[in-house]
């Protein structure tokens, strides 16, 4: 990835709209911890070069991964990560929008076309998910036999949303309350974070914005987190729903604002209502890859990276250490494994 960062900065200008679309579809992976393979990086560029098609791309990561001798499990991630990068890559191309809940489906069908077996299918059963922003703690999703009316409802409340007189800053904490309340609904079984992202790309173009840049590519984990924090709260514990994060985000969007985005600045801290102190669920939040690892096993060298502000070669070194003094053990693999804290 480091490599193909570098060739996109060396890009000639007029295939910048394609070198674009490639970097945000790869980068959206990081949303779930996934790398794409050398193999997907080779394809885009050719296809960035103009030698082939994002179709003759697609076609290319499809036989790819036919190949018994390639891969029989994708144990890491590595073919979701290139599938889903190309489909993204090919629905970014295109200059074609439904705003509907037809569209919103077709997204994620077509997002995860030949990856998961529910793609464009809203779940029919009710969801959490353990955030390491809220100390393992989940967002409330809106249940299964609401999915779908969910959806419409908002989608319908945008349309008749009149955006005529506001200034850009309202505009922009409009969009970014819409876009979180969508993400909220969570309709699919995964996938819901890549596919909103797709679909407020494609909605903010219909718009007349233009969003071809990095922070989509760049800061996907953050755009997450933001999210989940927009929409959780826990009044016992002092905390409420604070959507300055992901406006944070779109301000830097849609205004060019420069605004940091650290990932680490939106761990929840609850309060003790019986002193008014601030607290963790350990009593305490200590900025250390070890930290982190105890309050998500299953967190990934990358989101540590991004969390404590360093690079993704220091949060492995760091994390490498840990594992030969035997601190902390892998279990399973790098997708769907987990840390083990030595108890001694």
């Amino acid at each position: 990835m480091d490599n193909f960062e570098e060739y996109l900065r060396q890009g000639e200008p007029n295939k910048a709209e394609k070198a674009e679309v490639w970097k945000t579809a790869i980068g959206l992976q990081q949303v779930d911890g996934l790398k794409p393979s050398e193999y997907l990086i080779s394809a885009a560029k050719k296809n960035i070069e103009g030698d082939i098609t994002i179709e003759e791309v697609q076609q290319l990561i499809k036989s790819y991964y036919k190949s018994k001798t390639i891969r029989i499990n994708d144990t890491d991630g590595t073919e979701e990560a290139d599938k889903v990068s190309a489909n993204i890559a090919k629905l970014l191309s295109e200059r074609s929008f439904a705003f509907t809940v037809a569209g919103f489906t077709a997204v994620h069908r077509r997002i995860f076309d030949g990856v998961l077996k529910f793609a464009g299918k809203i779940r029919d059963y009710n969801i959490t998910k353990k955030e390491w922003v809220l100390l393992g703690d989940t967002v409330l999703y809106v249940s299964a036999s609401d999915l779908r009316k969910a959806i419409e409802y908002d989608i319908e409340q945008e349309k008749q949303f009149n955006y005529r007189g506001l200034n850009m800053e309202l505009v922009v904490n409009h969009i970014a309350k819409f876009v979180s309340g969508l993400w909220q609904i969570h309709p699919f079984g995964e996938g819901n974070t890549r596919t909103v992202a797709v679909f407020t790309i494609q909605y903010l173009r219909s718009m007349g914005f233009n969003v071809e840049n990095d922070l989509f590519a760049d800061h996907s984990w953050y755009f997450r987190n933001a999210l989940v924090r927009a929409n959780y709260q826990n009044i016992q514990n002092g905390v409420t729903r604070n959507p300055e994060y992901l406006e944070r985000f779109f301000r830097n969007l849609l205004l060019g604002e420069k605004n940091e985005l650290r990932n680490r600045d939106m761990l929840v801290r609850f309060t003790d209502t019986v002193n008014d102190t601030v607290k963790s669920k350990n009593d305490t939040v200590n900025d250390t890859v070890f930290s982190l690892i105890k309050q998500n096993s299953k967190i990934t060298a990358r989101q540590i990276s991004e969390s404590l502000n360093i690079s993704l070669s220091t949060a492995k070194r760091r994390i490498k250490e840990l594992k030969e003094k035997k601190i902390i053990k892998r279990i399973g693999s790098d997708k769907t494994g987990y840390w083990k804290i030595n108890d001694k």
